[in-house]
């Protein structure tokens, strides 16, 4: 009886520690100030704002999308005065404008500046790629 006990609480306390360290959690602390759900009216607002927009085609179930947000959280903790808005599409819910943005499938990034496309990579994971890219636009970028 004592054994089971133990083997239980075992596995209850690495499944509480996967739970909740959550490396793809854990990580977006920087991402989610600069994030925010995909709007018509966010986007248009930005776009008449000469805003740096980056458009985020995400998928919850997309092992390359989490790791993109783990390299934009990388970026904007290293750059804590980016201008960089993000806006999240969801690939699954927002297919016309998956559409719109041209985007063949989730983890595809969009950068504009205003009505200016700027960039687009499909599942570009590489940190230096995506600092790179958008660091080249950012006036705040350090």
């Amino acid at each position: 009886m004592k054994t089971i006990l133990t083997t239980t609480l075992a596995v209850l306390a690495i499944l509480s520690a996967i739970f909740f360290f959550n490396p793809a959690t854990a990580s977006a602390e920087h991402l989610t100030k600069h994030k925010q759900p995909f709007t018509e009216d966010v986007f248009r607002q930005a776009q008449a704002d000469g805003k740096l927009i980056l458009i985020d085609v995400f998928a919850p179930w997309c092992p390359t999308c989490r790791k993109q947000h783990a390299v934009l959280n990388d970026y904007l903790a290293a750059n804590p005065q980016s201008e960089l808005l993000v806006l999240e599409v969801d690939f699954d819910n927002q297919k016309e404008w998956v559409t719109y943005f041209k985007a063949p499938r989730q983890s595809t990034l969009v950068l504009y500046r205003g009505e200016e496309q700027l960039w687009l990579t499909v599942a570009q994971t590489k940190e230096k790629d995506v600092f790179a890219a958008i660091a080249e636009h950012d006036k705040k970028a350090d």
